[in-house]
């Protein structure tokens, strides 16, 4: 991979990284207490346990990141998705920043050069470029879950994270589009 290529990707995976993050803080943001831990099911996760399973596999896939598989022996996964009734949501946005502080501190060292290593995950031989790719992806799914659920839960309280419904034309973004689309 050419260097500009993998500085731009590790640029572009920080951001996404950072963009999930403050997303789904604003999300939490909106909570009630006990939304954190409502289900919309009996077998549905709630934020909260999403939270702890997020955590539990960041802790896992970036601690020694570099040098170990990403599937630490003493992870118990199972247990990522069991409250306790005494977790509050203090406690999972604990786990929560917990969590991303070992992204960050896994991928702001590296270089262009370390994404052509190979890691293991689960045994598995993955390129460095390949296990960010991967945890993007899986990240990018319970952020979509978390920030789904808080919209649920608080309704028409609901305060949108991007242009809420209906005020695309006002706030001028069909313009900036097509201003866009006609340079490309």
């Amino acid at each position: 991979m050419q260097p500009e290529a993998g500085s731009a990707f590790l640029t572009d995976a920080l951001r996404t990284f950072r963009g999930y993050k403050k997303r789904t803080e604003a999300a939490f943001a909106q909570l009630r207490s006990e939304d954190w831990f409502r289900q919309i099911d009996p077998d549905a996760n709630s934020i909260a346990t999403i939270v702890k399973h997020m955590a539990g596999n960041m802790r896992s896939r970036w601690t020694d990141f570099l040098t170990t598989d990403g599937e630490k022996p003493d992870r118990d996964r199972d247990s990522e998705f069991v409250i306790d009734s005494s977790t509050t949501p203090q406690q999972v946005l604990q786990w929560w920043q917990q969590g991303w502080e070992l992204v960050f501190a896994a991928i702001e060292p590296l270089t262009s050069t370390d994404l052509e290593k190979k890691i293991t995950i689960r045994g598995q031989e993955h390129s460095v470029i390949e296990a960010i790719s991967r945890q993007m992806t899986h990240y990018a799914e319970h952020v979509g879950q978390i920030i789904l659920l808080a919209k649920h839960f608080r309704g028409t309280e609901w305060q949108s994270l991007s242009i809420p419904k209906g005020q695309s034309a006002k706030l001028g973004v069909s313009a900036e589009l097509a201003n866009r689309a006609r340079r490309s």
